[in-house]
């Protein structure tokens, strides 16, 4: 069974998208505050995190960024912060989906119900080396090295690079990827693609500015080199 950590502080809200979740059979552990989720979030092994921004005692943010020391687990944040700048530094901290309130809970839970879908039916498992060696991504472990030394990767981060890399050669546009990555489900923005490449390259390139590996097709969109 899935674990989920919901941090929310509203009481409403926490109670609406926890029985949404339970009801698809997920098992949702709740905290209304951040220190709190800290706490839950150190004491057990979470497949999800949903993550509210604006918390009582410590931001979100930095919750995610706390989370993100240790772990590569799917965040999901909720915010009512709804700018292009928000959400692009929300993906910068290390979150993989940002939903803006007020939202509805069977969108969060299609959504999450997409995840796991992807996540539990990946059909890569087997490992691949590109560039004598220089980078290797194991499919089966999910895991990925650059020069011999393993990178901190996000699921959306790596799912995206798996993507192109299994389409190599070919041409993805933000639509495409959006399609492969997230479903039917997803109403976002196109620029989530955009942050998610940019953290990327600073990962796996050597050059960001000239990159050999994910490598940018004008107006048409992107391919692994």
């Amino acid at each position: 069974m899935n674990q989920i950590l919901l941090v929310e502080d509203e009481q409403s809200v926490l109670g609406v998208i926890k029985a949404y979740l339970e009801k698809e059979g997920y098992l949702v552990h709740s905290a209304d505050t951040g220190l709190r989720g800290i706490d839950l979030f150190m004491a057990e092994r979470f497949d999800l995190v949903i993550l509210d921004l604006m918390l009582p005692d410590i931001s979100g943010e930095e919750v995610c960024k706390i989370f993100r020391q240790t772990s590569d687990v799917h965040i999901f944040m909720l915010t009512a912060k709804g700018s292009l700048n928000d959400r692009i530094e929300g993906l910068r901290i290390g979150a993989d989906e940002y939903l803006i309130k007020p939202f509805s809970p069977r969108e969060l839970t299609a959504r999450v119900n997409a995840l796991f879908r992807r996540l539990n039916g990946n059909v890569y498992s087997s490992g691949v080396i590109f560039d004598d060696g220089n980078l290797q991504i194991d499919c089966s472990k999910r895991t990925i090295k650059v020069c011999g030394k393993e990178k901190p990767f996000t699921p959306n981060e790596f799912d995206i690079l798996r993507i192109l890399v299994a389409n190599k050669g070919k041409v993805l546009s933000r639509d495409q990827l959006i399609d492969k990555l997230y479903g039917e489900e997803f109403s976002g923005f196109d620029r989530t693609i955009d942050a998610h490449i940019k953290n990327i390259r600073k990962k796996i390139e050597m050059d960001t500015k000239n990159p050999k590996y994910v490598v940018t097709v004008l107006k048409a969109g992107y391919k692994f080199g």
